[in-house]
């Protein structure tokens, strides 16, 4: 039995939206939930932000947006885009003309947010940049900055403003001819969130971008982005997403993979599941994850790890898993391989071993793949 095995009771039917592409990376419809981070290097230092954006990549990004705030970070960011490996999102704040600038500079989308990017004249600019240029769009609405008229009509921000705002400036692209956007209603309260999200979901069939903004730093942030995001992508919203955190960026895109795993939307690398530890532990649980964790981030193929400290749920866990390892036996754990017992080794030789065997089973897997492709093409 697969640890993702489709079950009624596991499947979530995910919101029907039309498809745009950011880059070469498809946004809605029936392509992936995509993952994206934001540099926090000033741009104008292009080295460094080249260095987070590649690393942001490794770690799984499929798409990085970057902060434009000046002319100065307009012309930075047409040599970082040269770089790049992954489609890059201007994020575009107060002036309409670094949006335009931006698209001039190779930005795969542009990211205007409707409280203070300026009328519509103004956006129409933007939109004729975007369209000239090849690049798509997101209305980013935000809670703490909505336009002057909403807050006076509504008194505060409140998930009905947030909606009147995304499909005000929505109007303005379609009156355009312009289809190619996605949206985002963003608030820090993860109830404000969670309520403006369902109601632009339903309002209108344009891919959503989902993210907690400001949700804080890596613990506080990485739980209300878990509950926020956990539960509307559980609802089926959400075509692409961003968790906000106060850490490294390569932190978020670990937690957005974490996230979409844990609910069978996308399959990145080693899921480890692993107790957390007792009396009855036969090694040292918690010090031997951590260990695996970092010695197996370079595996990119999804694929299933156990790693329990005794015999209670240690066999159960490892029949669903595609590698695994119990302990218990006096120094001694048994491994598992595709969920059958296989062979036991010792706890001092436990790391090397399951991390040998992952790199096989994943070598195993990929050539399966390749072999499959291949037979398709044929």
């Amino acid at each position: 039995m697969s640890l993702n095995a489709v079950r009624p009771w596991r499947s979530i039917h995910r919101r029907k939206s039309r498809q745009i592409h950011v880059g070469p990376v498809a946004v809605g419809g029936d392509a992936p939930i995509s993952v994206q981070t934001m540099t926090n290097t000033v741009t104008t230092d292009i080295k460094g932000t080249i260095a987070q954006v590649q690393a942001a990549a490794e770690a799984g990004a499929d798409i990085v947006r970057i902060s434009v705030p000046d002319r100065e970070s307009s012309a930075a960011l047409k040599e970082i885009v040269a770089e790049s490996p992954v489609p890059i999102v201007a994020d575009i704040h107060f002036h309409y003309k670094r949006g335009i600038e931006a698209a001039e500079a190779g930005a795969a989308c542009l990211r205007i947010n409707p409280g203070n990017i300026g009328d519509a004249a103004r956006v129409k600019e933007v939109i004729k940049a975007a369209r000239d240029h090849g690049c798509s769009m997101r209305i980013g609405v935000n809670a703490g900055s909505l336009e002057k008229h909403l807050l006076e009509r509504y008194g505060e921000p409140c998930p009905e403003a947030m909606v009147d705002s995304a499909l005000e400036h929505i109007k303005i692209l379609q009156d355009n001819d312009f289809h190619e956007f996605k949206i985002s209603v963003k608030a820090s309260d993860v109830f404000l969130a969670a309520a403006a999200y369902q109601g632009i979901a339903e309002a209108t069939d344009a891919p959503i971008h989902l993210g907690i903004t400001e949700a804080g730093g890596l613990t506080t942030g990485t739980i209300k982005s878990a509950i926020g995001l956990g539960n509307l992508l559980w609802m089926g919203i959400g075509d692409t997403i961003r968790v906000s955190l106060s850490a490294d960026p390569v932190e978020e895109v670990k937690v957005g993979y974490e996230i979409l795993k844990s609910l069978g939307l996308r399959h990145r690398g080693v899921n480890i599941i692993s107790c957390p530890s007792c009396a009855r532990q036969g090694f040292d649980v918690i010090k031997t994850v951590e260990t695996l964790e970092k010695r197996l981030e370079h595996i990119k193929t999804p694929m299933s790890l156990s790693i329990i400290g005794c015999v209670v749920n240690g066999p159960g866990e490892a029949l669903m898993t595609d590698v695994g390892f119990t302990g218990g036996g006096a120094g001694h754990g048994m491994v598992y391989l595709a969920g059958k017992q296989d062979h036991r080794i010792s706890n001092e030789e436990m790391v090397e071993h399951i991390v040998g065997e992952v790199e096989k089973k994943a070598a195993e897997i990929e050539a399966a793949q390749a072999a499959s492709e291949a037979e398709a093409a044929e």
